[in-house]
């Protein structure tokens, strides 16, 4: 399988010197290579962004040009899975490290000659293609760079036989399940499997904002609809032909509740502040973690809405209960995550693969996420089980409610043995990763909120004085982007994560 990647690979290159396109060019063709060549990292984010699939990426640094160094952080979070190598000149033979540290697989410093290219070449489309050999799985089904569905042991098979079947018949579906269960995995599911698929499937959490931006996230805003902005549309019309999923409808104001009735039972939406209507053709796809029974006894969610969703729904099981299917998930997200964060793959030693199975994930598919994520980082030396899970709930919080003691993960380390030191670099690791996590957190909040940080300290329930705390921390300010380096209308980035992958 490697050979055969290997010999109709497809590579993107960005650069402009003829000190790497000659090489280049003479190695390509007794390959087979197909080389695109692109101006720049931002053609060529425009160019992924597109559907552009190349076998790998050549990215050349002009020297002292800092913004590719910045664009390659975003290719990766683009395309994690993508093999990159980096060009450079001597004089920049410092930043060799920050490129491997933003993602790059390899720096070569010029000039090389064209044996080393190409040897460098192979070598990374063979281990990818290797990677994607061990890790391909007939229970693993890729529904995005960053969201995957495992189908391992028979309930999540009888799951996905229902997703299937829902596909085919184009209503409205409540997804029910708790919180982190992987509802927006399943919603991403039907999706594929049906005619829609080739449209946009676009996600809203009703409560991850107030409700006067939830309506413009949905039904867009009066001052877009007069210009005829794209980008001011709402979700729902933006979704045409395609799919709106509404994650925790239940937290949805009622008066919103109203219009997204007038869509289903419809199928007009009216123009914000107008009486103006345009016919829509969108599926609807709705997922709560609340008890149903008593959000409609607490008039959360009305009758009319829940019975038009409820005509056909699904049950996410919890983690728990897909034991069978640990092994998988651990292993397919170390590598997805490997791949994000530009470090080498952990194995998982038989004690911790059977702990995670023994484990009863109260966090569900969102909690092993996190262990991967830090264990990736540190491995089962540097941590006890017990630490990982008391971080993990000491993050989400009340989003997960207690950790019970039943089930919990033992440490492999003894009690009688001294537990080992962090090394600095490692600790500065941890850091950092966690500084972007809650950068990126704020950063996000503020430019939903349209940087209200009253508003947005609600959203992220901490204090008002916290959050004034980290915004001056971290340096933030309002004209900096935080979800993408382009304008929305040229680029955007789809549920980054963060994921994180499989961060569903």
């Amino acid at each position: 399988m490697a050979e055969n990647i290997t010999e109709t690979a497809r590579l993107l290159v960005v650069s402009r010197e003829s000190a790497v396109l000659r090489p280049l060019w003479s190695v390509a063709e007794p390959n087979s290579w197909q080389v695109e060549t692109a101006v720049s990292a931002w053609d060529a984010i425009e160019r992924l962004q597109a559907g552009a699939t190349p076998n790998l990426l050549l990215l050349d640094l002009p020297k002292g040009d800092d913004d590719c160094m910045r664009i390659l952080r975003w290719m990766r979070r683009l395309r994690p899975d993508l093999p990159v190598i980096v060009t450079c000149s001597p004089e920049d033979a410092g930043r060799k490290k920050e490129a491997t540290r933003l993602g790059a697989q390899e720096v070569l410093l010029k000039p090389f000659d064209e044996t080393r290219l190409e040897a460098a070449i192979q070598r990374h489309l063979v281990r990818s293609s290797e990677e994607d050999a061990e890790f391909s799985s007939e229970h693993i089904e890729q529904l995005g760079p960053d969201s995957f569905f495992v189908s391992a042991s028979p309930i999540a098979q009888k799951l996905r036989a229902q997703a299937e079947l829902l596909a085919e018949a184009d209503v409205p579906v409540l997804i029910f399940g708790e919180s982190g269960s992987g509802k927006d995995t399943v919603a991403r599911l039907i999706h594929k499997l049906s005619v829609r698929s080739g449209f946009q499937f676009l996600k809203v959490n009703c409560a991850d904002m107030p409700a006067d931006l939830l309506e413009t996230e949905l039904f867009g805003n009066e001052r877009s609809v007069a210009n005829g902005s794209r980008t001011g549309i709402g979700k729902i019309e933006r979704a045409e032909k395609g799919t709106i999923f509404l994650d925790e409808i239940t937290e949805m104001p009622m008066a919103l509740q109203a219009r997204v009735m007038q869509v289903l039972q419809d199928k007009v939406l009216l123009r914000p502040s107008s009486d103006k209507t345009a016919s829509i053709n969108v599926r609807v796809l709705a997922a709560t973690s609340a008890n149903i029974d008593k959000a409609l006894a607490e008039r959360k969610l009305r009758e009319d809405l829940y019975y038009r969703l409820s005509a056909f729904t699904v049950q996410v099981p919890p983690l728990r209960q897909r034991r069978s299917e640990i092994p998988i998930l651990i292993q397919h997200s170390m590598h997805q995550m490997a791949r994000h964060y530009g470090l080498p793959p952990r194995e998982f030693s038989s004690n911790v693969v059977t702990a995670c199975q023994n484990y009863s994930w109260p966090g569900n598919l969102r909690e092993l996420e996190s262990f991967v994520k830090r264990y990736l980082v540190a491995g089962d030396a540097e941590f006890t089980f017990n630490e990982i899970r008391s971080s993990f709930a000491s993050s989400v919080g009340a989003g997960i409610g207690t950790i019970s003691s039943q089930g919990a993960f033992s440490s492999p380390v003894t009690s009688a043995d001294p537990q080992p030191a962090i090394p600095r670099s490692l600790k500065s690791l941890i850091q950092n990763v966690k500084s972007e996590a809650e950068r990126n957190a704020i950063g996000t909040a503020l430019q939903k909120t349209g940087w209200n940080r009253k508003a947005a300290a609600r959203l992220l329930q901490v204090s008002y004085r916290t959050l004034l705390y980290k915004i001056d921390q971290y340096h933030m300010s309002s004209s900096e982007p935080f979800l993408s380096p382009l304008p929305a209308s040229k680029f955007s980035l789809q549920g980054t994560t963060t994921r994180t992958s499989g961060k569903e």
